[in-house]
């Protein structure tokens, strides 16, 4: 086992909430180590959308997911976190007054405190149940996630699915692709209802077509270069969309890793909290971010900014349990 290093808090998790969470430490004089499993911060922001507007972050009408992590990134920049990336955390045990972590590639690491902020876990797409995807998965003929929209200009898209996903990315691509087709089981969409009507107003306009009632029946195509997307009705009628590319956007399956054994009280794959200091089951283990659940839980992200702000609160009475502590607003205090 190689030398543990030693710091105040251990985050577990570089997206968005992990990322607020060293500012917030860091603005109570917390020193903080960072592990996350990807090869860069961000979480799902970086890796699954990085160019996707999002318009619930306060004071920007609108920000492009990367630019949210590079502006928290920057905001943390100032208290000097250490990142360990592309790693895994696999142990977490009590030795003494600490917790020690260590991941799968042999870093160890002590500190008062742990704030998971890992989102949702080891995530993947659920792939739809469709004979022949991988040859079109290969190809990028089906794909599940938009990194870059200029790669969908002048394309054939057909997207599935009836979630903020597949309705923000129908919005977006409009734009760009030649064609927008949404596959949808029913009329009603599971999304943010101001989108939803945008979607309606541009298909109205011609802009989308809403292909609905419909599911995903099969593709088609020649060695994996995609040709059409072949739709059903439950009572068996099929269409054939021609396609270019199809997204299918029918979630995120979640695992929890290594963290299922950890002791923490658990709650459908997600670890329940106090929201008071979002702490866990368990004394100096805190939860933020789509990981954590309580009553009245929202998963936004403002949300776990919020649970951010609350866990550096309480890993700071951990950290220094006999400290005065005086609360000061950053408008007073600024920062280094």
């Amino acid at each position: 086992m190689s030398t543990p290093l030693s710091t105040d808090v251990v985050i577990i998790g570089a997206g968005p909430v992990g990322l607020f969470a060293i500012f917030e430490c860091g603005m109570l004089r917390l020193k903080t180590h960072v592990v996350d499993s990807l090869d860069a911060v961000g979480g799902q922001c970086t890796a699954l959308y990085p160019e996707k507007p999002i318009y619930d972050i306060p004071g920007f009408p609108s920000i492009d997911a990367a630019d949210l992590i590079a502006n928290l990134e920057k905001q943390a920049a100032p208290f000097q976190p250490e990142y360990h990336l592309n790693q895994q955390v696999m142990g977490l045990e009590k030795v003494g007054d600490k917790w020690r972590v260590t991941t799968d590639k042999g870093t160890v690491i002590d500190a008062f405190a742990v704030i998971v902020a890992a989102g949702c876990g080891a995530f993947g797409p659920n792939r739809p149940p469709i004979q022949g995807l991988e040859a079109y998965e290969a190809t990028g003929g089906v794909q599940y996630y938009v990194k870059k929209r200029e790669d969908f200009r002048g394309k054939r898209v057909v997207i599935a699915g009836g979630g903020d996903s597949a309705v923000d990315w129908a919005l977006s691509l409009s734009d760009v692709a030649a064609s927008v087709q949404v596959v949808h089981r029913r009329p009603k969409f599971r999304a943010a209802p101001e989108s939803a009507a945008k979607l309606d107003e541009l298909a109205k306009a011609g802009k989308i077509e809403l292909v609905i009632p419909y599911q995903l029946g099969g593709l088609e195509g020649e060695n994996g270069k995609l040709s059409g997307v072949i739709v059903e009705t439950l009572e068996g009628e099929k269409r054939t969309l021609p396609a270019d590319v199809l997204l299918p956007f029918f979630g995120l399956s979640m695992t929890l890793g290594p963290i299922a054994d950890w002791g923490l009280n658990l709650d459908h794959n997600h670890i329940a909290i106090t929201p008071a200091r979002c702490q866990t089951s368990v004394e100096g283990i805190f939860a933020i971010g789509d990981i954590a659940t309580y009553e009245g839980k929202l998963k936004l992200i403002l949300s776990g900014f919020a649970e951010a702000a609350s866990a550096a609160h309480g890993a700071h009475a951990v950290a220094r349990p006999g400290e005065i502590f005086h609360f000061e607003y950053s408008t007073t205090k600024g920062v280094p």
